[in-house]
């Protein structure tokens, strides 16, 4: 009996400890902006989740790509139809790690400048991606933000012939998350 007690307190203690560290998001934010010619290109997705790992440094992130949301529905078709193929390449994901974190106090409120490095995987396609961003805590809850620009070649994000000339060849990705305790 005392045994399982004490099994049941170290469960307790190591769950307290390690939801001190994590926190999660299901409603981060993931914007893209690109500009052409012919018009902007911008789409939003508010259903990111992603796992920020405090004690490790390690920020995980997955976007479905069907949850990306235009202001002209033909223009939302196109991009998971023709361009994304999001019926074939459901998600991207990012796994990564700030490289930084001995400068990032998460216990202290203020703003701290992030390097994060990791993969990125895109349209079925992984590539080592290096990004700034800014993570604020401020009352003990964390906010990061980022904005990095991603070339569609490194993805095989193909453009059709027809609009190649019309259609820009790199994309401005923007990333903002509240974090949580994870529970």
């Amino acid at each position: 009996m005392k045994r399982i007690i004490l099994i049941l307190i170290l469960g307790c203690l190591i769950t307290v400890g390690f939801s001190q560290t994590l926190q999660m998001t299901r409603s981060g934010q993931i914007s893209f902006f690109s500009k052409t010619p012919m018009e902007n290109i911008e789409a939003v997705n508010n259903e990111v989740t992603s796992l920020l790992d405090m004690g490790k440094g390690e920020i995980v992130f997955a976007v479905l790509i069907k949850g990306f949301h235009f202001d002209r529905a033909l223009m939302e078709e196109h991009f998971n139809e023709n361009y994304m193929e999001s019926t074939k390449f459901p998600k991207a994901t990012f796994q990564g790690k700030i490289t930084n974190t001995s400068k990032i106090d998460f216990t202290k409120d203020g703003t701290y400048e992030a390097l994060v490095e990791g993969d990125l995987t895109i349209h079925g396609v992984k590539q080592r991606q290096t990004a700034a961003g800014t993570i604020t805590i401020k009352a003990g809850k964390i906010a990061a933000t980022s904005t990095f620009i991603v070339k569609l070649a490194d993805y095989h994000v193909e453009i059709p012939s027809l609009v190649v000339e019309k259609i820009s060849k790199t994309v401005e990705i923007k990333v903002s998350c509240q974090y949580e305790p994870k529970s």
